[in-house]
């Protein structure tokens, strides 16, 4: 676990270098199309305070964009002791604990770290888990916390946020000013990078979540030393999933369960591997946990 904690870490790093270069793409593109070198450098400083800001200010969006009240232990006794009992059991600082008014079995967790985290269950989620079941759902989420993940997922978040905005912005800059370069290949080339940009931070984004969730899957059936509780409540996500009320594609990695609606973009964009193929990988190495 503690492996996969640092690779978590390294991961942070990858990511934030990956985006990076895409912003840095579309700063020359820019650059370039101007005949201005120094666009580059505020195209990527610009990002880079855009992507802080979200670093700090996420948590508290996606709280409100899902609707999560937070709570007390008076106000739901059960999902708060088994939070309190995990805490305990992973020797970790008790996190903020949030109820969503839905009818979806879903949860999440966020933060910028274990000492700044947040994890969250809908009100559908508590209605058809047995206790057993909430345990492993509030572990997997807990593993999120423990390994990093959160971290991770908000820097995703903040910096895919920045590349759309940043796209969008150069898009019209590049149709609407007279003052370009005339050069039809550099205008082609210019707009291509521009409009992939985006669709390549989506990609990135979601293959590294889908890999965090099959750890989380294993995180938690380590913790509560139980898979067969992890699978099954995998399986009830599948029996009784259905899309969230609050929906928003940025806040979709979050969730223990793709809260969208089903589509082929959403499908073919998935932050989550196949519930099926999370549940086989349970199944198969349950020796193991």
């Amino acid at each position: 676990m503690y492996q996969a904690i640092a690779a978590n870490k390294r991961n942070t790093l990858l990511i934030m270098a990956v985006f990076v270069g895409i912003i840095s793409a579309i700063g020359f593109a820019v650059s370039y199309f101007y005949g201005n070198t120094s666009i580059t450098y505020w195209v990527i400083g610009g990002a880079a305070l855009y992507a802080i800001i979200q670093y700090f200010a996420a948590s508290a969006l996606a709280v409100a964009m899902t609707g999560a009240q937070e709570i007390e232990k008076k106000d739901n006794p059960r999902l708060y002791r088994v939070v309190e009992n995990l805490s305990i059991t992973l020797g970790m600082q008790m996190p903020k604990v949030y109820i969503i008014n839905d009818s979806a079995p879903n949860a999440f967790a966020t933060g910028r770290d274990p000492q700044h985290a947040i994890v969250a269950a809908t009100t559908g989620l508590l209605d058809i888990m047995d206790d057993r079941e909430l345990s492993a759902v509030m572990a997997h989420e807990m593993g999120h916390v423990k390994n990093y993940d959160i971290r991770v997922s908000m820097i995703a978040f903040g910096l895919v946020s920045a590349i759309g905005i940043l796209s969008d912005v150069v898009l019209r800059m590049i149709f609407f000013s007279d003052n370009r370069n005339s050069n039809p290949i550099v205008l082609v080339v210019g707009v291509v990078v521009v409009i992939l940009a985006p669709i390549a931070a989506i990609i990135v984004q979601t293959a590294v979540s889908r890999q965090r969730e099959y750890l989380a899957d294993a995180s938690g059936a380590l913790t509560t030393r139980d898979s067969d509780g992890m699978a099954s409540a995998l399986e009830k996500l599948l029996q009784y999933g259905k899309p969230m009320q609050k929906q928003s594609s940025s806040t979709a990695q979050l969730f223990i369960s793709n809260p969208l609606k089903p589509g082929f973009f959403a499908k073919l964009f998935s932050s989550h591997p196949p519930l099926e193929d999370r549940i086989k990988r349970l199944r198969d190495n349950a020796s193991k946990f």
